[in-house]
């Protein structure tokens, strides 16, 4: 298993955590927003492995602001990041997973790209593309034994949301509030799902969207 973040440190501490639970793991520093970069890193990773089993494309960033105040740089940094990181690593482990007949693919979407969400126009744009995009790759590979799905996490207790929410209690209540379980998610639970959906027994799954959000969205 390797965990691959932009941050050195990041990587490592998750790389940590992995081996703490009795498993292999090893850090990997990638930008996937640099496309030879991700090319480079898959390719290292296949080679040294023997191809790629799984691929979960989970790297996001977003920043909590009125559509009409925000501008150019911050859409296409989101965008970049949610988006088109999705689209460099699906695109770098497909042709491996095609090759061996074999992988899964879970993409961590969110559930402001399924019901939008206040102040995030563009990240929930972001978010819906790549529902859509996971959905349309589950067509084209599913007889060539690749399946793709998604995992929408709703609010979230996040390192960044948390950030973003620190100096709001008033924002943090409304959140949960608006949460049917009454409370926000929990990083573990959101890997729980995408654990599953890159499973083994996962295997008749394939183009589906699941939402882990404590009941806000239901559809």
């Amino acid at each position: 298993m390797y965990a691959a973040d932009m941050d050195e440190a990041t990587a490592k501490q998750t790389a940590k955590h992995i081996l703490a639970d009795g498993l292999k793991a090893k850090a990997v520093t990638l930008d996937v927003t640099d496309l030879e970069a991700v090319k480079d890193a898959i390719a290292t990773v296949a080679e040294a492995e023997g191809g790629l089993d799984v691929l979960v494309n989970n790297a996001g960033w977003d920043q909590l602001e009125p559509f009409v105040r925000s501008e150019p740089a911050t859409w296409q940094k989101v965008i970049a990041i949610n988006y088109l990181g999705v689209i460099h690593t699906t695109h770098s482990a497909l042709p491996g997973m095609l090759e061996r007949g074999s992988g899964r693919i879970v993409n961590v979407g969110s559930d402001a790209g399924r019901v939008g969400s206040k102040g995030e126009a563009v990240y929930s744009g972001a978010k819906g593309a790549v529902i859509a995009f996971s959905k349309t790759v589950a067509r084209e590979v599913a007889r060539d034994g690749v399946g793709v799905n998604v995992v929408c996490p709703g609010p979230t207790e996040t390192p960044l949301v948390m950030e973003q929410v620190a100096d709001n209690e008033r924002l943090l209540k409304a959140l949960e509030r608006s949460i049917p379980l009454g409370r926000m998610g929990r990083p573990e639970e959101v890997a729980h799902a995408v654990a599953f959906l890159a499973s083994e027994e996962a295997g008749f799954i394939t183009g589906q969207t699941l939402s882990v959000s404590g009941g806000l969205t239901m559809s």
